[in-house]
């Protein structure tokens, strides 16, 4: 009979053949899983609800296609997080003057002490992951995630 053995991440993060999506995979999921679990807890909001507020809390006002931009969520995925976040009293919408097919969105006061809420649990869960990183590897780490996903982003955008 074959004894289990227990496998060494660090071996197959290092040999799986798309290494570099696979840890980042890692990471975010390291900070992601455990952080929306514990706001979904407290605050009964999930990720695409989430993101809207945060988006909107960092704006003055967005449309949900502006926040499905910005976030790489479907417009579907934010279109039922803005009804369901109306509804909450965290967002208010109004139609779109320019655009009669888009309304405007803006964080409301209760929206915005939700988002200062899940900010610090999802610093909380950053710091658990990354707070053994120095001060040099955490800039370096910051410049090249950040040159990365603008580099996503200019690609669909542009």
């Amino acid at each position: 009979m074959a004894v289990k053995t227990h496998p060494d991440a660090g071996i197959f993060l290092d040999e799986v053949e798309f290494r570099d999506a696979a840890l980042l995979s890692f990471v975010t999921s390291a900070i992601i899983v455990p952080a929306y679990d514990e706001i979904h807890a407290c605050h009964g909001i999930i990720r695409a609800e989430y993101l809207l507020l945060l988006c909107l809390s960092h704006f003055d006002v967005l449309t949900a296609q502006d926040v499905s931009e910005l976030t790489g969520r479907p417009r579907n995925s934010i279109s039922r997080a803005v009804s369901r976040m109306v509804g909450k009293g965290y967002i208010e919408k109004r139609p779109d003057s320019y655009d009669k097919r888009q309304s405007i969105l803006k964080i409301t006061a209760k929206g915005f002490k939700v988002h200062k809420a899940v900010a610090a649990q999802m610093t909380h869960s950053q710091e658990a992951v990354l707070g053994g990183l120095t001060e040099k590897e955490r800039s370096t780490l910051v410049q090249i995630l950040r040159k990365a996903a603008l580099a996503k982003v200019e690609d669909t955008c542009g």
